[in-house]
């Protein structure tokens, strides 16, 4: 019998119309979420994720609670089939749907969380612009090195934000430092360096400022021991109590995404299938990069929703 863990998307995975056709399709989602989703923050959430427009919906204090309003969303239709998780994790932003998963946050203090870490990483990138890149066919250390000879030959803040699969690792820093690590990159192997298209300098020391500040906001809301397994971003491991949590989302700010690590931990205890509950499917593909022995599949429609949920059902 498969053993079914839920992954939650982060930032990256909007897309104008996300979450709509489940909201027409399940009509008390818009009372459940996406009012209160509107009315607890002020202003037409729901409206950006139906209808955008894109460059409002892509700024980072917008794109946070809209992921994980979607997110949130597609949970309560899975749970509604009949298919719940016996582990969680969320990649990066996602930890946060993850956690209310497990019963660790509400929904309503951990939308409040996601928009004040949105507005706070946003105001990070306007005082010090930043960058990341997507490192393609090069071993991790092999990106760990060209990062640390660019800092230390004086060239800025780049470091490794996110360990997504054994050949694609992301940097993330100050903008002339990030080209000069991906042009290292370059030079020792990889395949391809995509420069992304963010809002901030994720998971690296430039996220540092907002740190404490942060933490002040964590310390404003209830935390509980978790009801099911969680492993966080910056272990690749289990958290287990409250307190675990808490830390483990404040290193999280300014520390690497552990993917690989996270996911060979739920293989290893036995979770064999995973279900991307959320917009987009960068988890899913991830899933199979790192271990092609697992099946992994979407839900991020109905459409794809029916399909995997005929494949678990046989």
């Amino acid at each position: 019998m498969a053993r079914i863990a839920f992954l939650f998307p982060g930032q990256g995975s909007q897309k104008v119309g996300m979450g709509q056709d489940f909201a027409e399709r399940h009509p008390a989602l818009i009372e459940r979420y996406f009012r209160p989703a509107d009315e607890i923050l002020g202003f037409g959430l729901t409206e950006l994720c139906f209808n955008g427009p894109e460059d409002q919906l892509v700024q980072t204090q917008n794109t946070q609670p809209a992921i994980f309003l979607v997110s949130m969303a597609v949970l309560d239709v899975l749970r509604a089939e009949g298919v719940t998780p016996g582990a969680v994790a969320g990649h990066s932003l996602g930890e946060y749907s993850a956690l209310v998963c497990a019963g660790v946050l509400r929904f309503e203090d951990a939308l409040r969380l996601v928009r004040r870490r949105g507005e706070l990483m946003a105001g990070v990138n306007a005082r010090t612009p930043g960058a990341m890149a997507a490192i393609m066919g090069l071993a991790p250390e092999r990106v760990d090195e060209a990062c640390r000879a660019t800092r230390e030959a004086g060239a800025g803040i780049v470091e490794p934000a996110n360990y997504n699969t054994p050949e694609q690792t992301v940097i993330s820093g100050e903008r002339a430092a990030v080209e000069r690590a991906s042009a290292a990159a370059k030079e020792a192997g990889a395949g391809r360096v995509i420069p992304l298209q963010v809002g901030a300098p994720f998971h690296c020391s430039l996220m540092a400022e907002m740190a404490d500040e942060f933490a002040a906001e964590l310390d404003k809301y209830e935390f509980r021991d978790p009801q099911i397994p969680v492993v966080a971003n910056v272990t690749g491991d289990w958290v287990r109590t409250a307190g675990a949590v808490k830390d483990a989302l404040r290193r999280q700010v300014a520390g690497s995404v552990r993917w690989v690590d996270a996911m060979r931990r739920m293989a290893d205890t036995g979770y064999d299938t995973f279900i991307e509950a959320g917009p987009g499917r960068a988890l899913t593909g991830m899933s199979l990069k790192i271990n092609s022995a697992l099946a992994a599949y979407g839900a991020e429609d109905s459409k794809r929703l029916e399909a995997t949920l005929a494949k678990l059902r046989g």
